[in-house]
């Protein structure tokens, strides 16, 4: 199986053409060689008819093309008449997409007003019982019937009357059917998808693409890798265009890191036909994001430089398809630090860095360098050269790509992991966000781009912008996919981020990469969603809330859900859960599973505290500072 054409040169997927709403009139193409489509969502009541007409207004000026607004009830999926009535008195025509949970009906009710309709396979007629049942072949086909049953009436609207549909999977809400027969898994989500679009495909409807989302970003690229290449195993009339987001990130710099992480990493790779980026902000910050982040794609995936053909996945170090970290053995790092084996990835900084930032650190402290690169045993290499068994004495030692080689750090740490693999060596690798900076290198490199084809379509934005320094934001976005994308790759035993100018910043930003990437926790870890017409509380405040109180807990992961549409699922893997379970209600869980009920609002956060406090995970803020 193969996910791209070629992991280490750019060449965009092609896919199908979705058409959503009259492109002549406010709609847009998605696929194709259409440019990639930003969206984002509304947060507020669906029936509140004046909010959600504002907050449209607001994401289209600031460049949405698509926003999607929840449809809980058939009552909430009537009200969109109104909504898009309004809108277009007001002279917008963006294409709005009903987002469908459990309720087919109001899927039917939602197609006859919007361009789009969501549906999410894993309780679009199901619902999450987490029941442990094993179904014979004959009982699984049986239940493909009564979805088919559930879901043909949907297909056969939204072609009649020329609707788009998203089939969109969340790790976090797969069906009972599935989870007993694949798991929370990749394959799982991909299966369950695929049910629904034969069931489309049955009935002549092909305007629809897909999503895998994931509040895990190697998760989720693993998810959207496995779903490509399952399409092209089903046949070359199954190119269907992607729509990319890793779900429920976060706010801040964390859920900008997240995002960066599995949207990033999979556009480098020619993937992806539009984005959401799902911050616990305001939407429409979310969009600022998105154009941040789409601007940095011509530099950060290998357009320019020619590779040779990829042949097959003998020629990775890596499988796309299932992470495991790359083995390596052990070494010293430095001032009885070591990295490689079982060790966690480790934090290199510069010794400009080190000078500015070691007298402000205690030794407790968590965040803290571990080496200095001017002081490493390092050998660093050309992978754009010829690499030979001699140039490297051992495994032993600690390699990185040289400076001023002319790839992006992506494509060149792949393709040093890869060479180093075909010579029998398994050295730790230090991973840089950077590899030109400071200097006119990159600048004439952005101002090459886009002579021609997709280099035009991708490199226009940036001809001519100044490369260095970086804002705080680009730095960001860069070092989360550059070296995030290396860590889901399962390639990097330490890392180095210097495109942050900024001396703490940048320290700060490595073991916050290492954190979204699932190597390291040295913090609360937060999953929060963000924001709808379904939620049952407002989510910035509780967020902040529930963070002023708990963010010393090292190592404790809580979900925070709005509504229990993907709470149970997405908090699999979180340790405890605050979820929306009715109007000024709150239930509390513990994994997956329920354990306090109805809980009034104003006394939840202290209730979460005493629940973590139960399965002793609580540490006083005193003594972590001690």
């Amino acid at each position: 199986m193969r996910y791209c054409e070629n992991p280490f040169a750019f060449h965009r997927r092609l896919t199908r053409e979705v058409i959503v709403g009259d492109p002549a009139h406010g709609g847009v193409i998605i696929g194709g060689a259409h440019p990639v489509v930003k969206q984002s969502m509304l947060t507020c009541d669906t029936m509140d008819t004046a909010e959600s007409v504002k907050q449209t207004l607001e994401l289209v000026a600031v460049g949405c093309q698509i926003v999607r607004i929840t449809a809980p009830t058939v009552k909430d999926a009537a009200n969109l008449e109104n909504i898009v009535r309004e809108l277009h008195t007001r002279g917008c025509h963006v294409p709005i997409v009903a987002d469908i949970h459990f309720k087919p009906d109001a899927a039917m009710e939602a197609a006859k007003w919007v361009e789009m309709v969501r549906i999410n396979p894993g309780n679009f007629a199901d619902s999450k019982k987490f029941a442990v049942k094993e179904y014979t072949d004959a009982a699984y086909a049986e239940e493909i019937k009564r979805i088919e049953e559930r879901f043909t009436p949907l297909v056969q609207l939204c072609k009649k009357l020329g609707r788009a549909m998203r089939i969109g999977t969340n790790h976090g809400s797969l069906s009972d059917r599935i989870m007993n027969r694949y798991g929370d898994s990749p394959l799982g989500m991909v299966e369950s998808a695929l049910e629904f679009a034969r069931i489309a495909r049955a009935n002549g409807f092909h305007n629809f693409k897909f999503s895998m989302k994931s509040s895990n970003p190697t998760v989720m690229i693993e998810c959207y890798r496995l779903l490509v290449a399952r399409l092209e195993q089903e046949g070359p009339d199954w190119n269907y265009p992607i729509h990319l987001g890793v779900t429920e990130a976060g706010e801040g710099e964390d859920g900008r890191i997240k995002s960066a992480i599995g949207i990033g990493s999979l556009l480098c790779d020619g993937l992806g036909d539009t984005i959401r980026v799902s911050l616990t902000e305001d939407s429409p910050r979310e969009i600022a994001v998105c154009n941040d982040l789409l601007e940095q794609i011509p530099v950060l995936a290998n357009l320019k430089f020619q590779i040779p053909k990829f042949k097959s996945q003998d020629d990775l170090s890596y499988d796309p398809f299932h992470y495991e970290r790359r083995e390596t053995p052990e070494i010293e790092l430095g001032d009885s630090v070591k990295c490689g084996g079982e060790q966690t990835v480790r934090v290199v900084v510069t010794r400009a860095t080190f000078d500015k930032v070691a007298p402000k650190i205690s030794p407790k402290a968590d965040v803290k360098p571990e080496a200095v690169y001017e002081d490493l045993n390092l050998l660093e290499l050309d992978p754009t050269q010829e690499l030979r068994i001699e140039d490297i004495n051992c495994d032993t030692q600690l390699v990185t790509v040289k400076d001023g080689v002319a790839l992006p750090p992506i494509t060149a740490f792949r393709i040093l992991a890869a060479k180093l693999k075909r010579l029998g060596r398994s050295n730790p690798i230090l991973l840089k966000d950077c590899l030109n900076f400071g200097d006119s290198s990159e600048a004439e490199r952005r101002a090459s781009l886009g002579t021609k084809g997709e280099e035009a379509s991708l490199g226009r934005a940036l001809r001519g912008a100044p490369a260095w320094p970086l804002s705080p934001e680009v730095a960001l976005l860069r070092a989360a996919v550059n070296i995030g994308s290396l860590l889901a790759d399962g390639i990097g035993d330490a890392i180095l981020v210097r495109g942050e100018s900024g001396a703490g910043q940048s320290l700060r930003l490595a073991y916050n990469i290492l954190q979204a990437a699932g190597c390291r926790s040295f913090k609360t870890d937060y999953v929060a969603c963000p924001s709808c017409g379904r939620t049952l509380f407002n989510l910035q405040t509780v967020t902040a809330r529930i963070k002023a109180r708990t963010e010393h807990l090292k190592g404790v992961k809580i979900a925070i859900m709005g509504c229990i549409v993907n709470g149970p699922g997405e908090m699999a893997d979180a340790d405890f859960g605050y979820v929306g379970g009715a109007p000024n209600k709150i239930n509390l869980y513990v994994g997956k599973k329920p354990v306090k009920f109805n809980i009034p609002e104003a006394e939840a956060v202290d209730r979460l505290v005493d629940l973590i406090k139960e399965h002793n995970k609580w540490v006083e803020a005193e003594m972590v500072n001690a």
